[in-house]
């Protein structure tokens, strides 16, 4: 563990390797400077899963071992695997499935309690209880709505998490953030999570200032600053350490979410606090990414076609009927046509592939007609190097999805970078 002052990841739900780009930069290069500069990183993977249930063909492991090779990467259902296949390792790293957290049913031994059958929170909850022994830190991602879901009981599903790492021995923070609002080319608000073990460097760090933790000295604030107008914790949680009884109770009344977009929990307590980013540097634009003059013709829209998408793209006010017969009011906000060239793009989504019309696919315009996104220009959305999904047997509408569930690798790059500097404070 950590020789040569290495830092050990195991990756979970790998997708195309994300996170593996963003802590390990690709041969030697930061996604930060488009893959041109140098960044030296300690972190290694040494264990790699993913495993897609609704697929034969395991299209993104594919990918992700013809970049990063087979050794140490596992294609099996996370579910299934040997725990004692999992090396010893300092941090693990996941973009796990949003779905409902809620307790299914529990054993009389707490250590036996067991989640929704599929639901893969509980593989993360597993590993982390039966591990011989825990890694220091953990490093997720999810989308922002897992701070107010489910609707009938808003924040419950972010309270069982916290619950849960809670009763592992984890300090949580976490922040919402959106790439764009600190230069890179997507517009993508996602929930980033990290935990520190109490026992960890970092763990020791966090027992008092919490309020400059979050704002000012923390690993996120560090790497993503912000600035706040109430530092008073108004809405602290306390939790019981009970994940059945959290499941059952929490928000029942079905209130707003008590959940802010930035916090803290330690010992059991959570801190709120609502932030805003604080940003001066330069921005990557939608027209910045693109392959001016080498896209093929396959990406251009026909001309027949381009009515049908304005129509989609365009707001509507119109009688429809459904299946039964019935008639309805159908009212739909218009959708920017085409893309502004001059801001970072719209998030990008799993179904921007294909020739079909659509009102969320992106289309940009060219001199040479309207057009959808290539694939390279999809990657570099998210931070990708060129062609990183550019893998025979790979379709483009395939890449297209991998970058529909992938991250903003530069997100993973920076939160990394400080992550790493206060895991070393103390061992120089």
């Amino acid at each position: 563990m950590e020789q040569n002052n290495k830092i050990n990841v195991v990756e979970l739900f790998a997708g195309v390797g994300g996170f593996r780009l963003g802590l390990e930069g690709w041969n030697g290069k930061s996604a930060s400077t488009n893959y041109k500069g140098d960044l030296v990183s300690p972190y290694s993977v040494v264990w790699s899963n993913q495993w897609e249930p609704s697929t034969k063909t395991q299209h993104a492991s594919i990918v992700y071992e013809h970049r990063f090779g087979n050794k140490g990467h596992s294609n099996q259902d996370i579910t299934t695997v040997d725990i004692s296949d999992i090396p010893e390792h300092d941090l693990l790293v996941g973009g796990f499935p949003c779905q409902d957290y809620s307790v299914a049913t529990t054993l009389k031994n707490s250590k036996g309690l067991i989640g929704k059958k599929g639901v893969l929170w509980w593989s993360i909850y597993k590993i982390l209880s039966d591990i011989p022994k825990k890694p220091k830190y953990l490093f997720l991602e999810n989308v922002d709505r897992l701070l107010k879901s489910p609707s009938k009981q808003p924040g419950r599903d972010f309270a069982i998490i916290l619950n849960s790492l809670y009763s592992l021995g984890y300090i949580v923070e976490w922040r919402i953030i959106n790439a764009a609002e600190y230069g890179m080319p997507q517009r993508r608000r996602r929930i980033f999570i990290l935990g520190y073990h109490k026992e960890s460097t970092i763990g020791n760090l966090l027992v008092s200032d919490i309020e400059k933790w979050i704002l000012e000295n923390g690993v996120i604030a560090s790497a993503f600053p912000v600035k706040t107008e109430n530092v008073l914790f108004p809405d602290e949680i306390r939790l019981d350490g009970d994940i059945v009884s959290t499941s059952a109770n929490f928000n029942s009344d079905g209130n707003k979410s008590k959940f802010s977009n930035s916090g803290l929990m330690i010992d059991g307590v959570v801190y709120n606090l609502n932030t805003n980013p604080v940003y001066e540097g330069n921005s990557i634009l939608l027209g910045d990414i693109l392959q001016n003059g080498e896209v093929t013709e396959d990406f251009y829209i026909n001309s027949d076609d381009l009515e049908k998408w304005k129509y989609l793209k365009g707001p509507k006010k119109e009688m429809r009927t459904n299946t039964f017969g019935f008639q309805y009011f159908y009212n739909e906000g218009g959708m920017t046509f085409p893309d502004a060239l001059d801001k970072p793009s719209r998030t990008i989504i799993t179904g921007e592939g294909g020739k079909s019309p659509s009102r969320f696919k992106h289309v940009v315009q060219t001199e040479k007609g309207f057009r959808r996104l290539s694939p390279v220009e999809l990657e570099r959305l998210n931070m990708f190097p060129d062609n990183h999904t550019l893998v025979d047997g790979i379709s483009d509408t395939k890449r297209a999805f991998f970058m529909g569930n992938a991250l903003v690798v530069g997100v993973i790059e920076k939160i990394g970078i400080e992550l790493a500097k206060k895991h070393f404070l103390n061992k120089s």
